[in-house]
């Protein structure tokens, strides 16, 4: 699952403390316990953040929810038919014996004309980390293995 609009470019930073008002950036796994069938907000999953990467950066937060009813105060809120959809596929992939899934959230398209067009921004050196996971996606057609080292995400195939 990939969160974040294609068609929206921000120029603001990734989630970095409670109240921020801000939304993560980067690589989750969600497991079955993370599920609240019984949400407020119709259905809702615990993104994980902060995950790895957001600990060892010093950011806080928690119970940072993905849910329906379309409203938010800081979770990522959408409409309830597209959190139904997303609920049956993170059901059929758990009862087919599926650990965990993979959420990454990026803040915008990353491709060469979006990388380009922010390449003087402040967060630009974060934002080409994601891209490596976003970019092994794209050519793989599998989502990375990600680890967190030196307070950076590294994929599969990175041997640092």
């Amino acid at each position: 699952m990939i969160i974040g609009d294609p068609n929206v470019l921000l120029t603001r930073p990734p989630k970095l403390w409670v109240g921020d008002k801000q939304s993560p950036e980067g690589f989750y796994f969600v497991k079955p316990s993370a599920l609240n069938p019984y949400s407020q907000f119709h259905l809702s999953f615990n993104l994980g953040y902060p995950n790895a990467y957001d600990r060892a950066n010093g950011r806080t937060g928690s119970d940072l929810m993905v849910h329906g009813n379309c409203v938010s105060m800081g979770c990522y809120a959408m409409t309830d038919r597209k959190i139904e959809e997303i609920w049956t596929l993170i059901d059929a992939a758990f009862r087919g014996g599926q650990k965990f899934f993979r959420v990454h959230a990026f803040p915008f398209k990353m491709n060469e004309k979006n990388m380009k067009k922010y390449r003087d921004h402040d967060w630009i050196d974060f934002w080409r980390n994601l891209k490596e996971g976003y970019d092994y996606f794209e050519n793989k057609k599998i989502p990375p293995d990600i680890t967190v080292k030196n307070k950076q995400y590294f994929m599969n195939d990175d041997k640092n």
